[in-house]
């Protein structure tokens, strides 16, 4: 249920976008992709863009029984719209980590059409990741449409969602970087700040409080991993000083009002109201978000990659076609 009412919402809100986003699908050998995007076509969520060869999506339609209606097609198997691709992507005016070959070699590819199709706007998003690797993924995302500015990694946020806690936007917080970064280094730490106060902005309306945890709590502890969080918190306020940002947190300092009256000397506008909350480490993320997931019977979404200058999404393999629904929502909402 809890993990409902957060899908629910986003559904809700991607709906009532006014303009409807096009949401590039390329993997449309499965038929989880045709499933979901009738899904997103028929509850308004977005405009299903599907990128594969022509006869791939029929084939698959059938076999899943989706009525394309309502769908658009990017037919990969077109040598001269594969041609026009490459040659406007080349011609963009921009510096591209790949030559004109490599590119038309990567557009046989769907994902990496869809990405190209991305990067020159002819559509808004692109979700994948159920059939290809993370790695795959990333790399794609990285040679085509590449960094925004100020970021060093893409990271990924989790929205989590927690029976009986009462934060400053109810039951729901921020956990970053819960997938990608196993040991970041300051640099790479404000950047992942930096990606998910943008995120939570733009998928869930909030205005962001940025809390860097640690098991110190402004100078109560010493140590490599405390001086690291200290320099990224000053990367931040040098980067973006309009991101509120403070730290290092205990996490109780970062989310309860009371005991970060006692732990923090001065004035915060963080600290005990913290919505976003940002992990030294991926041992320190991942194992918390599962804490919350085994013990406090939590939910945490979003497979929304974060530090890349246009939305992409890395679903999970084992995703189903519910989540799925619920991760392009939470996608294009992120094009807001």
């Amino acid at each position: 249920t809890l993990f409902r009412s957060l899908i629910q919402k986003l559904t809700e809100d991607a709906k009532a976008c006014e303009r409807k986003a096009r949401v590039a699908l390329p993997e449309c050998e499965a038929a989880k992709t045709l499933q979901a995007a009738r899904r997103v076509a028929d509850d308004g969520i977005g405009i299903p863009v599907l990128v594969s060869p022509a006869d791939i999506i029929r084939a698959t339609a059938e076999e899943a029984g989706v009525d394309l209606t309502g769908m658009q097609i990017a037919d990969t198997s077109d040598a001269d719209a594969l041609e026009e691709l490459a040659s406007r992507f080349m011609d963009a005016g921009k510096p591209r980590m790949l030559s004109a070959k490599g590119i038309r070699r990567k557009l046989k590819n769907p994902m990496w059409w869809a990405m190209v199709m991305e990067e020159l706007g002819d559509v808004d998003c692109t979700f994948c990741g159920h059939v290809n690797t993370t790695g795959d993924v990333l790399m794609c995302a990285q040679m085509t449409i590449g960094l925004a500015e100020g970021v060093d990694v893409p990271s990924i946020l989790a929205l989590v969602e927690t029976p009986g806690f009462e934060g400053p936007e109810g039951g729901v917080i921020c956990f970053t970087d819960c997938g990608l970064n196993p040991e970041p280094n300051a640099s790479e730490l404000a950047s992942i700040a930096i990606s998910a106060a943008d995120g939570v902005r733009s998928i869930m309306g909030w205005e962001p409080r940025v809390g860097f945890l640690s098991f110190s709590t402004k100078g109560s502890g010493a140590g490599q991993s405390v001086e690291r969080v200290r320099e990224a918190l000053d990367l931040v306020h040098e980067r973006r000083p309009d991101i509120d940002a403070d730290g290092e947190l205990q996490l109780d300092a970062a989310i309860d009002m009371a005991v970060a009256a006692k732990k923090v000397g001065g004035a915060s506008e963080v600290a005990g109201r913290a919505n976003v909350l940002v992990f030294p480490d991926l041992n320190s993320a991942n194992i918390a978000i599962k804490l919350v997931q085994r013990f406090a019977k939590g939910a945490a979404y979003g497979h929304t990659l974060n530090g890349f200058a246009k939305p992409v999404a890395d679903s999970s393999r084992g995703a189903t076609v519910d989540e799925i629904v619920g991760d392009i929502a939470m996608l294009v909402l992120s094009t807001r």
